[in-house]
Order: structure tokens, then C-alpha cells, then sequence
């Protein structure tokens, strides 16, 4: 058990030692974020999965993801801080932090309200405790505005601080006084200072970072209940009834088993913390006085004319003010890292904030064709015909169709051409690399302005539109199509729908959800039934034991290889494995398993994992090898 020190109150001897009993041990209610144990396997990509061995299955979900079983915990909010933790009800998940009552209404922690018809006093909830306190409000300009009605501070036309710009979905502090708060609404910027809530956590745990306004709790924990009608702050004790001081500018009382706090709030101060002077007795910090104003400013050896700004990197910039050099800065919003699932750290070159970005849905198809949707289902449909794979069904703003070719064999079949459509532009892709775009062979690059690209990568085509949507082809069977959140439940397909749920991915065209693939795929069927290439299927042939003969386990087995062992860790093999099988079933040429070793190392370079020699080793070509075999144009415009 942690220790822990209560201080001294009006309590008796015999509370005080009562309430030694009641303190809890710190993180002690930290929920796990993650399971730790062995891996389990998975061959149904993309459903759902049942894990009996994890108590409170209600608060995970698990699905098949690379061939693992992936448990997340439910997302739940963020407690870090908190040392009055509730436990969960027993329909919940999550911890939550002790709210406060305040003339009988109640107000969750982290929140902020006014009452009655005064503004500038406002009331926060931390972990239990209430603080009261009035803003101080902060013009810098000279003619400022008086405040609407409802608000406590004037404005100022315009939304700039110290040259800083304030943004109406960002704050902006000043340098000097982190504890000022810049918002832009409407065009008027308003500036105030509040003054910090009352920490409820020991005193180790109170931590204050360089730069910020207000210190925080470190860690997360619960304490017992003290004596009946008694109150605790931090690890003091008091009685109900009593009032106390934490400092200088903080009157505290408890009643009813609650802590409620009067704070005052220090003006705005124009000089920084390590020029300010503290008086003894005092509550606020003063600046020393100024003998002269200057009409200049020198900063990093330039000189500054009074009035003028300049922008020292993309997070800070600076004015001149009466001969001194002001400073602000935006407020970035608290990352709770790592990012959640799904998504990516960025920091975007000439901002200041980095953010949490959602990633692409990516849809993949490969060899005798096997889809993997944007939601990550996985499954094989061998149609030989024209197919819808990806739609946007609600905008329509762009449409992906693939041909599947079954090459003269009775059961397979394999992407042979995709037609891209956005807008009136229609880009073709064929085999060996060959490119037209509204029916005209092209050379690559090709581009049409702030409209589309056509590029090439060591082995393949990628096209990319301004609309986000992007289509990366092998040129021989192997697809991606890449969609950014904003189409999120708005496509249609073999791609299925984008709406982060695999399991209604077999959505048929008219709404309706199926189970058979099969059925599923000749659903999304397109264009007239003579575009199919199916010979008819020879009756009573047995395709497993036809194929149970061959000797493709050695070919397909290098999945499983050092070859590609950087990459186990992080993809199960084993589906790709079982797909290169059916593959190497009818294969009408003597490499249809790099089908499916295309596709596994792509899905390991989307996830930070090069496997940089593999075709070497299993001596798969790209498709450009395939093109320059066949063409003769090789010439400077094919480098």
C-alpha cells in the first residue's frame, strides 16, 4: 500500500486514525487498457470473435484482424487525474470521476458553469471538489467593445493577440500570463483569466509543467469514505462545518461530506513570472514599476518599431507594445496518445499542433480474386464478369468497376481491367501496365489539372484523384482502392459499405444483408451478361480432389518462410497461405502464388514493415517487368 499523509484538522485523535484506515492505495482502480497473454489465431477475417478466457467480455471486442484476434477495450473517459474514482454500475465499462451537487443540481467533473445573472463568477467541478471564482478580463486594444449580453468581458474588433491569429476552433495564451485565455467569435476577440481549480490529490501527485497555466494530478487512484459527514482534500481531514485555507488565495469549507473552495483570480499581469515580485500576505504577484516607455523593441538582435509583429516559428508569435516584446501562442488540445484505432499521429508542416488523423479504408483484391473490404472482411468470389467494387451510393461522386477474366479454366477467375469514373473523366487499367483516360492510351505520368494523377511506383500504377479517392494496380491482379473518412458509410460494393463494422459488409444492392458470398458477389454484377468469360462449368467435376493431387504446398509455403518472418509478428500468414492454395488450384500461368505474396507484403508495408528482397527470393515479377518484356517502346519516356 502506498503511504499517505493526512493533515492536521479538528478531528480527534480517534477520527484521525479512522481515516488513516480509509485511504485506498493509489491505481488501485486502473482499469487494463489491453489484455496481456499469448496470440490467438483467427481464420475468418474481419467477424467477430468470442474469447471466453476474458472476465467482462461486455467491455472488449474482439475481432479477427491480420489473422489475430484483436481485443480493444472499450473507449472510455480519460480518468487520469482522478482520485475520487466511482466504480462502474453494473451495465458500464467505466470508471468515472466523482461529480459535485450544488443547490441540487448536479455537475459532472471537468465541467464548468455560471449562476444566476452574473458571468464573470464561475463555478468548476474537479474530481468532487467546486471553486469559485471571477475572471478577470483582458483588452488588448484600445477601443474595446462592450460585452454582449450574457458575457463578462469587452471585446476587441478583429482576432489577433500579440500576432498571434486566434482561430474560432483554437484559444490562443499569451507568454507573459499562460493563464489567459484568447477566443474568437464572430470576428470580436475576447480575453480573460480564471483562476485554477483546487487540486483533490496528494501532493506528490500535483504536477506543473513549464509553460502551463495550471498544475495537475499526475496518476489516476480512490480513496474510502472518510467519517460520516467528514471531507477530505488531498489527504486532509475535516470536519463538516469547518472552513480552512490552502493558501493565500484559497478559502475552503466542507459541508455534507463536500468540498467547495473560494479562489481568487490575480490580475493580468504584462511582464513575465520571473519578473513578477511576491509580497508576504499577499495573494497576487505584482510587475515592478516602469520609469519610461520605450517606443521599440530589440528582439534576438533586430529592432521592432511599437505596434509591430513578426512570427517566430509555426506555434509562436510576437509584438511590440510600449517598448516591450509580447509573446502568444495557440492552446493545443490535450492528446490522449496513442492515437485510437484506426488512426495516425500527424503533425502537418506549418502548424503548430499535432492531431490524431483517422487512416484510409483501404479495400484490397488479389489473385483468384480474394476481396478484403474497407472494414476488413475477407473473402473469395470467382464471378467472371463485370462488378461494381466501390461506389460512392450517396453523392455519387465517383465509381470503381473491375472485369474478372476466368482465362480458360472452369472455376477461377482474375481481375483483368478497372474502370475508374470520377466525374467525366474515365481512367482505364489494363494488363502490362497499360493506361487510357477517356478512351486514349496515355503515357505516365500523366496528369489533368487539380483533377487527377496517374504515377508509377517501383511496381505499380497509382492514380489518385482530388477528390481523395486513390487506385494503386499491379498490372497483373493485384488492387487497392484507398477512400478518406469523409466517404465513411457512404460507399457500395464488393468493397462493402466503409462504415467500420465488417459484419453487415454483405449488403447487397437493394439494402438487404446476405451470408453467401457468392450470392453477395453476383449482386453487384454490372453491364450486360456477355461481358462474363466463364465456359460453361463441366458437371460432376470434383475441383478439391482435382486439386488435392498438386505439389503447390512447397510454392506457397515460402508465406511461411524467413523470407517473409519480419512480417509474422504483425500479419498471420496462414490466410494468405490458404488463398495462395486456391490460387495455384487452376493457375493458368506458372506464378499465380506471387498473387498472394503481393498482397501480404503490402499489407506489411501499410504497417511500417519492409520486406524489401522477397520477390528475389520467390522470383515474382511486377508488372512493369511483364511490360518491358512484351513492349517495344522502351525507350527515355519509360525510365
Amino acid at each position: 500500500m502506498t503511504k499517505m499523509r493526512v493533515t492536521r484538522s479538528s478531528l480527534s485523535p480517534l477520527a484521525l486514525s479512522l481515516a488513516l484506515a480509509f485511504i485506498s492505495s493509489i491505481g488501485r482502480c486502473d482499469a487494463p487498457e489491453s489484455i496481456i497473454g499469448s496470440r490467438e489465431t483467427c481464420d475468418v477475417e474481419g467477424e467477430d470473435f468470442t474469447v471466453d478466457k476474458i472476465p467482462n467480455t461486455r467491455c472488449f471486442n474482439c475481432l479477427c484482424k491480420n489473422g489475430f484476434v484483436e481485443c480493444r477495450k472499450q473507449q472510455c473517459p480519460s480518468i487520469e487525474g482522478c482520485y475520487t474514482l466511482l466504480e462502474p454500475h453494473e451495465d458500464e465499462c467505466c470508471h468515472r470521476c466523482k461529480g459535485c451537487m450544488r443547490n441540487g443540481v448536479y455537475h459532472g467533473s471537468e465541467t464548468e458553469w455560471t449562476e444566476g445573472n452574473d458571468p464573470c463568477r464561475i463555478f468548476t467541478c474537479k474530481a468532487g471538489v467546486i471553486t469559485e471564482s471571477r475572471l478577470h478580463c483582458y483588452t488588448p486594444c484600445s477601443n474595446p467593445i462592450p460585452p454582449a449580453a450574457g458575457q463578462c468581458c469587452p471585446m476587441c474588433a478583429g482576432c489577433h493577440v500579440n500576432g498571434q491569429l486566434v482561430t474560432a476552433d483554437r484559444s490562443v495564451t499569451t507568454t507573459e500570463d499562460p493563464c489567459v485565455t484568447c477566443r474568437c467569435n464572430a470576428g470580436r476577440l475576447i480575453c480573460a483569466k480564471q483562476a485554477c481549480p483546487v487540486l483533490h490529490c496528494p501532493s506528490s501527485r500535483i504536477v506543473h509543467d513549464p509553460g502551463k497555466c495550471c498544475p495537475h494530478c499526475k496518476g489516476s487512484g480512490r480513496y474510502f469514505s472518510p467519517p460520516k459527514g467528514a471531507c477530505m482534500l488531498g489527504t486532509g481531514v475535516y470536519n463538516s462545518g469547518n472552513q480552512f485555507y490552502l493558501d493565500q488565495c484559497t478559502r475552503c469549507s466542507c459541508s455534507n461530506s463536500a468540498v467547495s473552495c473560494v479562489r481568487e483570480t490575480c490580475p493580468v499581469h504584462d511582464c513575465p513570472a520571473e519578473h513578477q515580485i511576491s509580497f508576504p500576505g499577499r495573494c497576487c504577484p505584482q510587475c515592478p514599476e516602469v520609469e519610461e516607455i520605450e517606443v521599440s523593441c530589440t528582439y534576438a538582435g533586430k529592432t521592432y518599431g511599437d505596434g509591430e509583429s513578426w512570427k517566430l516559428d509555426s506555434c509562436k508569435a510576437c509584438a511590440c507594445m510600449q517598448g516591450k516584446v509580447r509573446c502568444a501562442m495557440p492552446m493545443c488540445p490535450q492528446l490522449n496518445l496513442p492515437c485510437p484505432p484506426n488512426s495516425r499521429l500527424e503533425h502537418p508542416e506549418g502548424q503548430c499542433c499535432p492531431r490524431c488523423v483517422e487512416s484510409d479504408g483501404v479495400c484490397t483484391v488479389f489473385g483468384d480474386p480474394h476481396y478484403r473490404t474497407f472494414d476488413g472482411k475477407f473473402y473469395s468470389f470467382k464471378g467472371a464478369c463485370k462488378y461494381q467494387l466501390a461506389s460512392d451510393c450517396s453523392g455519387h461522386t465517383f465509381s470503381v468497376r473491375v472485369t474478372n477474366d476466368a482465362r480458360s479454366t472452369r472455376f477461377s477467375a482474375w481481375t483483368k481491367t478497372i474502370a475508374i469514373k470520377v466525374g467525366d473523366l474515365k481512367v482505364n487499367l489494363g494488363q502490362k501496365m497499360r493506361v487510357k483516360v477517356n478512351g486514349k492510351k496515355v503515357e505516365i505520368p500523366y496528369s489533368v489539372a487539380n483533377r487527377l494523377d496517374v504515377n508509377r511506383t517501383a511496381d505499380s500504377i497509382i492514380v489518385s484523384t482530388q477528390i481523395g479517392i486513390k487506385v494503386l494496380w499491379d498490372g497483373i491482379s493485384f488492387l487497392e482502392v484507398s477512400a478518406p473518412t469523409s466517404y465513411r458509410g457512404r460507399l457500395c460494393g464488393l468493397c462493402g459499405n466503409f462504415n467500420s463494422l465488417p459484419k453487415d459488409d454483405f449488403t447487397n444492392r437493394k439494402g438487404r444483408l446476405l451470408q453467401d458470398p457468392q450470392i453477395f458477389g453476383q449482386s453487384w454484377l454490372v453491364g450486360p451478361k456477355r461481358s462474363c468469360t466463364r465456359p460453361k462449368p463441366v458437371p460432376n467435376l470434383d475441383r478439391s480432389r482435382r486439386c488435392r493431387g498438386r505439389k503447390d504446398h512447397r510454392l506457397c509455403n515460402r508465406l511461411r518462410s524467413q523470407i517473409f518472418d519480419a512480417c509474422h509478428k504483425k500479419v498471420n500468414p496462414t490466410m494468405y497461405y490458404k488463398a495462395c492454395l486456391q490460387d495455384m488450384c487452376e493457375c493458368p500461368t506458372e506464378n499465380c502464388y506471387c498473387e498472394s505474396f503481393t498482397a501480404y507484403a503490402h499489407e506489411c508495408k501499410r504497417l511500417g514493415i519492409q520486406l524489401p528482397h522477397w520477390r528475389k527470393s520467390t522470383r515474382c515479377r511486377t508488372g512493369w517487368d511483364q511490360f518491358f518484356a512484351s513492349s517495344s517502346l522502351l525507350g527515355p519516356r519509360f525510365p
